[in-house]
């Protein structure tokens, strides 16, 4: 199998409400003019700062582009029935003529945002396998009866299919319950804040999940996402990016693995890394003031991207 290397990106933090809408069109027209390959988008019910919802803003962007791909890292599938979450994905990947990238997870570890949709806490992980059952056979039959321990559905149909099929689902998260869904049910593996090392051990335990289930997950179907910051002196950008990277979700040594700060070649570097390790898709997120992320963007896929992408 040829492994295509491709490298999509994620806005940082957002500006203020008041410039966010024309922030984000001039965002999505420097990745669509660029050698950027996709964009992706963040999930937060509650959060202190804008986050865009991403199945609205990925209509919107089907709309207004013609190459670029787009998809969320990743939808929280527990907060959706899935039927509806089949058709909104079905229907964007119709309208965009197949450049939808589906990606689903199980949420971060907020109860409060669990209690604000009616979904018990410690069912999130069922509710996400089932659902994605329903969804894979929503958007590859005619019609669908199902009886499952959250959902009943009697002789349903989604209309249109993807234009992609199979439709290809990838999981998100970096616990080995996440490497035990993408094995047994998803397309793909991309999780966030791991280091290569951690992400080769995890691409063999999917594998290793995948074969118990009698399937295999395609060799070009893991990636990572990295936060980076492009500067000719790596401590100006590390300096930039401070304010930014959340503390919570990894210690000091994990972050200084799994991010990208410094010159193009530091940044190519690092997923160099990542590829060595079983990577080959990413999602590069800037850590800089806003009024920076585009700069930043532009660097990257003038500097950084063309050799990926030229394998």
């Amino acid at each position: 199998m040829k492994i295509k290397y491709r490298i999509g990106v994620m806005p940082g933090p957002w500006p203020a409400p008041a410039d966010g809408a024309e922030f984000l069109w001039r965002f999505v027209d420097l990745c669509e003019r660029t050698g950027v390959d996709s964009l992706w988008f963040s999930e937060r019910l509650s959060a202190p700062m804008v986050v865009p919802e991403p199945i609205t803003t990925m209509a919107a962007i089907a709309a207004r582009t013609r190459r670029l791909k787009f998809g969320p890292s990743v939808l929280v599938m527990p907060f959706r029935a899935p039927v509806i979450a089949a058709r909104e994905l079905a229907m964007i990947d119709y309208l965009s003529g197949g450049r939808m990238l589906p990606a689903v997870g199980i949420g971060a570890e907020s109860e409060r945002e669990f209690r604000a949709v009616g979904v018990p806490f410690r069912e999130r992980g069922r509710r996400t396998d089932e659902a994605i059952r329903i969804m894979r056979l929503l958007w590859e039959q005619d019609e669908v009866s199902f009886a499952g321990e959250f959902w009943t559905l009697e002789r349903v149909t989604v209309l249109p299919k993807p234009v992609q099929q199979p439709f290809p689902l990838w999981i998100g998260g970096n616990s080995e319950a996440a490497m035990r869904r993408a094995g047994r049910l998803g397309d793909g593996w991309i999780p966030s804040f791991i280091t290569p090392a951690q992400l080769a051990a995890g691409v063999e335990r999917t594998q290793a999940f995948a074969r118990e289930a009698g399937r295999e997950v395609p060799a070009d179907h893991f990636g990572a996402l990295v936060y980076f910051g492009l500067d000719d002196d790596g401590r100006s950008a590390r300096t930039a990016a401070e304010p930014f990277i959340p503390r919570n979700r990894a210690d000091d040594a994990t972050l200084a693995a799994c991010t990208a700060f410094g010159p193009p070649d530091a940044v190519a570097g690092r997923l160099e890394e990542y590829v060595k390790a079983g990577a080959s898709k990413f999602v590069l997120r800037p850590m800089c003031p806003p009024d920076r992320m585009l700069d930043q963007v532009a660097r990257l896929a003038e500097e950084v991207v063309p050799a990926f992408h030229s394998r």
